[in-house]
């Protein structure tokens, strides 16, 4: 049984952006080679001390990814929602990077997030059930954690 697949189409990419978004790309093919265990720690490890990244720069991201690599733009979610994190966290923020599995008809996908709502995602990505994610955390200021031991 063949499935039709549609390449998603986004603009050009500015040539200053594209050597960020191709070498997040290489990463990423490198990265989802890993067990999904390993794969969640490196991520993790990536995403501290990073800011929570704003819907427009996820975006901007993913755009670049899909704009890069006809792999990112077709079928490869897990590879295109590994770049876009790692393209946001060499700007310094980190989106909700999630993994999850639709029951009927069975399906596994993996999306960004910012503030609970998926980037650049159809609408049915409210049927997946969130599997595995690596969830950005701002980091609190040192003073107020200080402020709490004495």
């Amino acid at each position: 049984m063949s499935m039709q697949v549609s390449l998603q189409t986004t603009g050009r990419v500015p040539w200053t952006r594209r050597p960020a978004a191709l070498l997040a790309v290489a990463a990423a093919r490198v990265l989802i080679r890993l067990r999904p265990k390993r794969l969640r720690r490196v991520l993790s490890a990536l995403a501290r001390g990073a800011r929570p990244a704003d819907a427009q720069r996820a975006l901007a991201a993913r755009d670049a990814v899909v704009a890069v690599s006809t792999r990112c733009a077709g079928q490869g979610c897990l590879q295109r929602a590994v770049a876009t994190a790692l393209l946001c966290r060499s700007a310094g923020t980190w989106p909700d990077w999630c993994t999850g599995v639709r029951a009927r008809p069975f399906q596994a996908h993996a999306w960004v997030e910012v503030d609970g709502r998926a980037v650049g995602e159809p609408e049915d990505i409210g049927f997946y059930r969130t599997v595995m994610s690596v969830r950005a955390t701002a980091r609190q200021p040192v003073e107020a954690n200080r402020g709490a031991d004495s």
